[in-house]
Parts: C-alpha cells; sequence; structure tokens
C-alpha cells in the first residue's frame, strides 16, 4: 500500500498473526506509478517518529497497538497489530455505494453508532490528558467492526503535542471534519479544535449523512451537544475534549 504521504506500508501475514507495517518508503524519489508524495522522505520519517511517541504515550483499547518499531537505513518501520473491521472512509465516487463500509456503518442501528462514537470520545480524552490534539482526523482512521461495533483508529501521525499555531494555512484533513481555525494561518490549534472534529464526524454519520437533525440517531440533548462542539468560534464550543465527553454523557 502506497499512501499520498509517500508512506509504503504491507498487511504481513504471519503464523503469530496478521500485521500492519508501516514505513517512509524510499529516501528518495517515489514508488513507480504512485502519487507525488506529500512530505520528502525527511518528513515522513518525522511523522513517524510522531506516531510511535503518540502510541507510547497513550494506552486505549481503541488506538492501533504499536507492538515494535524496526530501524533500518530508511527509517523506522512500525509494526501494528492489524485492526479488525472495515475502513469507514472510501473515495469519494464510492461514497454513494448502499454495500459500501461507509454506507453501512452510517446506516447502522442507532445504539452501536453510539457505542462507536462513545469509543471515539473515550479515545480523544486519553489522547488530550496525555498532550496531543487532533490533526488530519477523519472517516479514513476509523476501522469498525460492524457485527460488534468495535472501533480502532490509525493513521494519526500528524496529532500535535499541546496547543500549537496553523503553520500551513490550510492544514492536513478532509474538509468535512476540519474546523474553520485549520484553514486560517494563524490560528490556534487546540483541544478545541479535537472537539470540533468530533463532533463533525459524530454528526455526519449520526444524522446518517443527511446532516439533517430530524435524522440525528440520539436524544435532541445529545443533537444539541453536538452541535455545540460544532460552533465555528472556538469559544463558543466546549473547552476541552473532557468537557465535551462529560455533556455527552450526560446526554
Amino acid at each position: 500500500l502506497t499512501q499520498d504521504s509517500g508512506n509504503v506500508s504491507w498487511l504481513v501475514e504471519t503464523d503469530e498473526g496478521r500485521f500492519f507495517v508501516k514505513t517512509a518508503g524510499l529516501v528518495t524519489g517515489s514508488v513507480p506509478g504512485a502519487a507525488v508524495p506529500y512530505f520528502d522522505h525527511e518528513g515522513r520519517v518525522r511523522l513517524l517518529r510522531n506516531a510511535i511517541d503518540l502510541a507510547r504515550s497513550c494506552e486505549h483499547t481503541a488506538l492501533a497497538r504499536l507492538l515494535n518499531v524496526i530501524e533500518s537505513p530508511c527509517g523506522p518501520g512500525l509494526v501494528y497489530e492489524a485492526a479488525q473491521g472495515e475502513l469507514v472512509g472510501v473515495r469519494r465516487e464510492q461514497r454513494a455505494d448502499p454495500a459500501s463500509a461507509y454506507q453501512r456503518f452510517a446506516h447502522s442501528p442507532a445504539d452501536q453508532l453510539l457505542a462507536v462514537f462513545d469509543v471515539l470520545i473515550d479515545l480523544h480524552v486519553a489522547l488530550a490528558a496525555a498532550g496531543w490534539v487532533a490533526c488530519d482526523l477523519y472517516d479514513g482512521c476509523l476501522i469498525v467492526d460492524l457485527d460488534t461495533a468495535s472501533l480502532k483508529v490509525i493513521d494519526i501521525d500528524s496529532y500535535r503535542r499541546g496547543p500549537s499555531v496553523n503553520d500551513m494555512g490550510r492544514m492536513f484533513g478532509a474538509t468535512r471534519f476540519m474546523a474553520p481555525e485549520e484553514f486560517e494561518l494563524g490560528a490556534v490549534i487546540d483541544e478545541r479544535t479535537t472537539t470540533f472534529t468530533l463532533g463533525r464526524l459524530v454528526w455526519h454519520f449520526g444524522t446518517r449523512l443527511s446532516e439533517q437533525e430530524a435524522d440525528f440517531c440520539g436524544p435532541p440533548e445529545l443533537a444539541e451537544v453536538v452541535r455545540q462542539a460544532c460552533r465555528r468560534l472556538p469559544a463558543d464550543r466546549h473547552a476541552s475534549v473532557a468537557a465535551f465527553a462529560e455533556s455527552w454523557r450526560a446526554a
């Protein structure tokens, strides 16, 4: 698997189980036939080091489990336990397909959707407590087992330590889930940014992709909590991921 970043990964089958191995790919150039990568090799290695730091700083059942790091002349190889389930994010042209994981997840029973959202929010409470702010969190980070409603969150190498400043202008991520400050050079990126993205993910799938409140999978009190998380001005949102989670649980 060659990713847009230029990383090259493998799903490895062994007698001991299935593993996902992620590397920074080639030191020079790119894999033949692959898109021009977003990052040079040094940048890809830097993000993998960040992923190692994140994995070692937070333990949670929904976080893809890092089992080993293998150093090589091309940088680290990150060996993860392979997640069970289906990737929710699909290409734009596949989103209308009722057989896609994207559609099937959105149209899961309400109790299953809410159970997945519970875990997603709880994971980010733990990550925030460890000092992490979400960046480039979107449906392509979610692997869900639709039979058990279990969740694994993957590919969050771009998360940032603590509050920071938008130094990119248009940051990495899917527009559908990004906070306004992720488009504004110099804006503060903090836990309220994480709260916005979590709220957008919940609203998008919790309304069965319709974006209409009448289709929301929970009670009106819960819908109001999510609406607050998604307000345009950071000051109008929950002040922290923990505060969002507290309001979510109460509702």
